[in-house]
């Protein structure tokens, strides 16, 4: 639970302020939801730590954020209602967010090698699980309308086909960012995150990181060719000279045998 950012901290703050607050003033719907929130940005910190992963900060929070903005505000505040584009923005967020989770999990196969992961094949597997959990939580809005009555659809048909348009959109941007990171080797902003889980879980992502830290010191694919010419020329030499040596070896312990045998003979 260390070493997260100081959004992370202020959310957790916030919730259990509210939360508090919430049971002092006999709210107790709001102070359940704030601690269930409370519960849910937490987990996947301890997940990782039993899993031995390390999270990237900045993922991290926008899963705490995610899930702070579609639990606590959206339902408990009401932001679904107060604000029309509240539900597309985290659907949108949430796909991107998935579409890079899709990248770095088909990434694991490879053990991150991009030589072995095409970036065409990556992201279409990133986008296909993105849009594969929207559709997932679309089911769940319609399972908990039909079995509890609550209202999670809203306006029902259009907010279930607008919601899929949006995860659609934003699995595919999260879908792009993984494959201009392969393709193109690019590590700004999202892609960013990719290259950095990576390389704090290198014993997941060993051929992957290494191509990393050599991209980190400007090496080219012909530079790593090259060195690689020269260390195969080295070993062939090593090779040789130490054939040469186990002959000259050999031939020294033939003739000490022979000094030996003819010692041995009588004159």
């Amino acid at each position: 639970m260390r070493r997260h950012s100081l959004v992370t901290y202020a959310v957790w703050a916030v919730l259990v302020i509210a939360s508090l607050a919430a049971f002092v003033l006999r709210d107790y719907m709001i102070g359940a939801v704030g601690l269930a929130t409370l519960a849910l940005t937490m987990a996947p910190a301890y997940m990782a730590e039993r899993l031995h992963l390390r999270i990237p900060v900045y993922f991290y929070t926008g899963i705490v954020l995610f899930l702070f903005g579609t639990i606590f505000l959206g339902e408990a505040y009401k932001f679904y209602d107060r604000f029309w584009w509240w539900d597309m923005a985290l659907h949108g967020a949430s796909a991107i967010g998935f579409g890079i989770v899709g990248c770095v999990l088909t990434l694991l196969m490879f053990e991150g090698d991009r030589y072995a992961a095409p970036p065409y094949a990556v992201a279409g597997i990133s986008f296909s699980f993105a849009v594969t959990i929207g559709v997932v939580w679309e089911i769940f809005e319609f399972a908990m309308d039909q079995t509890f009555g609550t209202n999670m659809q809203k306006s029902g048909l259009m907010d279930t086909m607008g919601d899929l348009i949006v995860d659609c959109v934003g699995a595919g941007v999260g879908a792009a960012m993984g494959y201009a990171f392969l393709r193109w080797r690019m590590r700004a902003g999202p892609m960013g995150v990719i290259a950095e889980f990576m390389l704090r879980n290198r014993r997941f992502f060993r051929r992957g990181s290494e191509q990393l830290v050599q991209d980190e010191r400007g090496e080219t694919d012909d530079d790593r060719e090259g060195r690689a010419s020269k260390l195969r020329q080295q070993i062939r030499a090593l090779e040789a000279e130490l054939s040469e040596c186990e002959i000259r070896v050999e031939k020294a312990e033939e003739k000490g045998e022979k000094a030996g045998g003819n010692e041995a003979t009588p004159a």
